[in-house]
């Protein structure tokens, strides 16, 4: 007898015979029962599998018609949330961040809409500026939702950025994204050395535990800033 797979040997092993075309775009595929017995596990780790292959998009399930391989498969762009230290780091500088301001405040009507939250609580507004080799890299504007995470609203952020206390304490389960070219703003324009209106790449970014709203930020990068990723 084979020994028992995972769920996750199992995935590998459908997406192997989807990109062979084993399994051509639209094919109606094994039952669980039967996958199960194939490869000697649970149904229980079968249906985990093929689950979440079609929670991205590889797989159509109906109930009562079976498991089909999809005829339009969804590509997605999958971000995690960088630590700039870590970004800054990464290319060779040498990683340094200030912070400018940590505040309970009244958020402007925008982020209160954004977070779903009322508008009379305070939020902890956090902006700092990260450095690369002693030159502005990342102007971060952020309002933070105090009830979200323990301890969040005694955490000064001045040795440990925001960016990198939320990474490492809040569980995000969830989070929304934008990708823009903005004239910079008057504080933008501060905190990078440059001139207001000049172009930047700027990040807006906001994120959730469940559906507690945890933060929404704005992320203003130094001019010349490139964003890669993968799909």
């Amino acid at each position: 007898m084979s020994a028992q797979r995972s769920y996750r040997d199992i995935q590998e092993e459908v997406l192997r015979r989807i990109g062979s075309r084993e399994w051509g775009p639209g094919d109606l595929i094994p039952s669980e029962i039967a996958l199960a017995e194939e490869f000697n596990c649970a149904r229980a780790t079968i249906n985990r599998a093929l689950r979440e292959l079609a929670e991205k998009g590889h797989l159509d399930r109906k109930r009562r018609a079976g498991t089909r391989v999809a005829l339009t498969p969804v590509r997605q762009a999958i971000f995690d949330i960088p630590i700039t230290r870590i970004e800054v780091e990464e290319s060779g500088r040498a990683y340094r961040h200030l912070l400018l301001r940590r505040a309970l405040e009244t958020a402007p009507a925008p982020v209160y809409a954004a977070l779903g939250l009322d508008a009379d609580r305070p939020l902890l507004h956090v902006t700092a500026v990260h450095l690369a080799d002693r030159q502005p890299f990342l102007y971060e504007d952020r309002w933070i939702n105090t009830d979200a995470v323990p301890g969040v609203a005694d955490a000064d952020f001045s040795s440990l950025s925001a960016n990198e206390w939320l990474v490492r304490n809040a569980l995000i389960s969830r989070g929304d994204l934008s990708f823009s070219a903005e004239a910079a703003t008057p504080a933008d324009a501060d905190a990078l050395g440059t001139t207001a209106g000049k172009p930047l790449f700027v990040i807006h970014r906001t994120t959730w535990i469940g559906a507690t709203p945890v933060t929404a930020v704005r992320l203003a990068h130094a001019p010349g800033y490139q964003l890669t990723t993968t799909i």
